[in-house]
């Protein structure tokens, strides 16, 4: 089983989901089944049949948390330090065609999400930019063709 490097605070989230699959979503679940069940024949029963496809999605997602979690190797990144990108690293780059500016935290896939700035270390972007410091220039290519990237600042802590 290979460790999946993660944040403290990815690590926190991922607990967290866990819990409340197991402590709410569960009983919840369960509520509705039973409720469902009431309402008689259970072969032309939506709500059964919409309940039953929840508490397989739900428990599958819990076995999917529980594997994670069992995988991950937690990094503090407040106590990471130096001038090179590496794991836990936020980045911050100048697009060399639009000048448009962007940072970007580099954590493990299971906590990555593009849209609040963080990408995964297996993404393109990461794998570019890992042991590349201020000034470095790197070339990513994306579904939408090649950029360029000048890094402009990297800090570790959070």
């Amino acid at each position: 089983m290979d460790k999946v490097p993660i944040t403290t605070r990815g690590f926190a989230a991922l607990e967290e989901e866990l819990k409340h699959r197991q402590q709410v979503e569960r009983q919840r679940i369960i509520q509705a089944i039973s409720e469902a069940r009431a309402l008689g024949d259970l072969s032309e029963n939506a709500e059964y049949h919409a309940a039953k496809e929840a508490q397989s999605h739900n428990e599958g997602r819990v076995m999917e948390l529980e594997s994670m979690i069992a995988r991950a190797e937690i990094i503090d990144v407040t106590k990471l330090s130096g001038s090179k990108i590496k794991f836990g690293a936020t980045v911050q780059l100048v697009d060399e065609d639009t000048e448009e500016e962007k940072t970007y935290q580099i954590v493990g896939e299971p906590e990555a999400d593009v849209r609040s700035g963080r990408v995964s270390i297996t993404s393109p972007i990461a794998r570019a930019l890992i042991g590349k410091g201020v000034g470095d220039t790197v070339e990513v290519t994306t579904p939408g063709g090649g950029k360029s990237y000048e890094v402009v600042a990297v800090r570790f802590g959070g």
